[in-house]
């Protein structure tokens, strides 16, 4: 099966930008990959630095749902998702963020704590999603 990219703009250029070596979204069949996307700003497509968690958290679930949407897709279809962050303190507030997009029928999903990011963020979520 062939991998199909999926370009999101202004997402998938702002990756360019900062050279980071993957695409926004991957097709294969009915599968589609989100990569883990950063809370880019959405008015100057720099990461959000200095924002809060609930803000970062929002950047970010909007981002992935432009994404699955440019590839056919919602939250309805989304099967996994990963969350990495920097601390398990923002585990209950991006909880509350998330709960707004996944209100029934949760897809399976890790909130995995890591130490630092390459940059100035708390939070990168990916997902898996079928049509």
């Amino acid at each position: 099966m062939k991998r199909e990219v999926v370009r999101v703009e202004p997402i998938s250029s702002w990756l360019e930008r900062w050279k980071a070596p993957a695409s926004a979204v991957t097709r294969a069949g009915n599968m589609i990959f989100v990569s883990g996307l950063p809370p880019f700003d959405p008015a100057t497509g720099e990461i959000a630095a200095g924002a809060s968690i609930e803000r970062q958290s929002e950047l970010v679930m909007e981002q992935l749902k432009q994404c699955l949407e440019a590839a056919g897709a919602s939250f309805d279809n989304v099967m996994k998702c990963n969350i990495f962050c920097t601390s398990a303190r923002h585990f209950a507030t991006f909880n509350a963020i998330y709960r707004r997009y996944f209100a029934d029928d949760l897809p399976a999903r890790i909130f995995v704590c890591i130490p630092e990011w390459t940059g100035p963020f708390d939070i990168e979520i990916d997902c898996v999603a079928v049509v």
